[in-house]
């Protein structure tokens, strides 16, 4: 057996190893962060105060620039859980914990970020129509953001793998 076949199941049947696809998968993955989260971004851009006094091109530059942040945060997220938990036959296997380390990390980054952001630095703030997590304030618009696009970005990054070869 060569470095790029591995065993499936102790059959003897023989499948080319996960090598090839992790890096389609990735792709697929990032497409789907990058357009979801730009979708997300101007989705809940009223839930924030830019919304309500920045200018068109404020408003345009901050989608874009949060948009860029995120999919730098899902790209680590993802690189580190594949550090973690990753195998050399990822995404075919342990594909639901990398994607679970990589959303709570994404989650964990973001109620970071929200805080940090808010409170400490006031970089950005919420509108009183946002709605927060009790004792942390963060808004739920950006976790339930961290919950919903990584979870259709991993869907749609696997739904083509193929399984058992």
């Amino acid at each position: 057996m060569t470095g790029s076949q591995a065993e499936v199941g102790g059959s003897g049947a023989q499948r080319i190893g996960a090598s090839g696809e992790w890096l389609s998968v990735l792709r697929r993955y990032l497409a789907v962060i990058a357009v979801g989260n730009l979708a997300w971004e101007f989705a809940q851009l009223p839930l924030y105060t830019i919304w309500h006094g920045g200018t068109p091109r404020e408003i345009a530059f901050a989608a874009l620039h949060c948009t860029g942040g995120d999919v730098l945060i899902a790209g680590a997220a993802l690189l580190g859980a594949l550090l973690v938990a990753g195998t050399g036959e990822w995404p075919h296997d342990r594909f639901a914990t990398v994607a679970v380390l990589a959303m709570l990390g994404g989650l964990g980054y973001t109620v970071f970020s929200e805080w940090l952001n808010t409170e400490i630095r006031a970089s950005w703030a919420y509108t009183e129509t946002m709605p927060r997590l009790p004792l942390i304030g963060t808004g739920l618009a950006p976790l339930a953001q961290w919950i919903v696009v990584p979870l259709v970005a991993f869907w749609w990054a696997r739904r083509r793998v193929a399984r058992g070869g």
